[in-house]
């Protein structure tokens, strides 16, 4: 609750493609997400895709998630896949490798 108003929580796991590995995005994606004071983790898969976690309130989320769909200078986005989960509390967002 902020300041006498309860906030939506949300969490969406995000698949993000494209050319998104050696851009910067996962450390752009971080300064974003911190920004938006927004816990959760961003990590490079071995298939050529990041995928990043987001939790806090709803409508910051979605500002990540629409982030997410063009990234830093370098990167060009194709796809970004997201799906719900249950939020868990994560309040920290951090670089995974």
């Amino acid at each position: 609750m902020a300041n006498g108003v309860f906030m939506a929580l949300a969490r969406k796991r995000l698949r993000i493609a494209g050319r998104v590995q050696g851009v910067g995005f996962r450390f752009a994606a971080a300064e974003a997400a911190r920004g938006l004071r927004l816990g959760g983790s961003v990590r490079n898969c071995q298939d050529g895709t990041v995928e990043a976690v987001a939790e806090g309130e709803a409508a910051d989320v979605a500002a990540f998630v629409a982030w997410c769909g063009h990234g830093p200078a370098g990167a060009r986005v194709t796809r970004v896949d997201a799906a719900d989960e249950p939020p868990a509390g994560e309040r920290e967002f951090r670089i995974e490798r």
